[in-house]
């Protein structure tokens, strides 16, 4: 889902307590504050509802009736990096505070708490996961261009990212600089690289490159 699609849903706000009453409580003050509400009374009902492709958040309590909530974020910590979890707890202590916040939790609020603390925690982890969701987004369409290359793009590829110049690459693969150019401008437009600089910055995303300062080399000097 494109980042415009997205932004035409309402951000999700998770509640994963075994408390009725706090569920609901929770689910109206999320609603009245914009966003879609959704409550399950333990992780493994949480751990049943399918990934959502749209800005999240999860409001965690601590202790659940099957895995506690520092075992469900433990869990779910590498796959689901788009959606921040906001602890709460009736019992915090500062420990359990900590653990929860090395294992990447954006708030950890104590029972009872302000609504608007809750609503400002939710806004920040909204915001954060609209960004990693953004940035996975620009991440798979970089692949998909970069897996549309033909393996001697590729290869023209690397040679230019790593500063060749065209009659370089020319001896290195044991083609004419005529074809080194013709091939390097059907890669730039593939990629959709507008400069060296961009592409360079869209190979070290991908992992095709080593870091490097194209302005280093005189590469950018020759036309594609």
């Amino acid at each position: 889902m494109s980042a415009a699609a997205r932004s035409q849903q309402k951000p999700i706000v998770f509640v994963v307590d075994d408390d009725v009453s706090v569920r609901e409580s929770l689910e109206l003050l999320i609603k009245f504050a914009g966003w879609q509400p959704e409550t399950f009374a333990s992780a493994g009902e949480f751990l049943a509802r399918p990934r959502p492709t749209i800005p999240s958040c999860l409001v965690l309590d601590i202790s659940l009736p099957d895995l506690n909530g520092l075992e469900l974020q433990k869990l779910i910590a590498s796959e689901r990096t788009d959606m921040p979890i906001i602890f709460i707890t009736g019992h915090g202590d500062v420990p359990m505070t900590v653990q929860a916040m090395k294992g990447g939790a954006v708030e950890f609020l104590t029972k009872p708490f302000d609504d608007e603390v809750l609503l400002s925690a939710v806004r920040h982890a909204i915001k954060r996961s609209a960004a990693v969701l953004d940035d996975q987004f620009e991440i798979t369409a970089l692949r998909s261009n970069y897996e549309s290359l033909t393996p001697r793009e590729r290869d023209v590829m690397q040679l230019v990212v790593a500063g060749r110049l065209n009659k370089q690459i020319g001896m290195k693969l044991g083609i004419s600089e005529i074809t080194v150019k013709a091939h390097r401008g059907k890669m730039m437009q593939k990629m959709k690289s507008e400069s060296l600089a961009d592409l360079v910055k869209t190979a070290v995303r991908l992992g095709v490159a080593p870091a490097r300062n194209p302005s280093h080399t005189t590469e950018g000097k020759e036309t594609s």
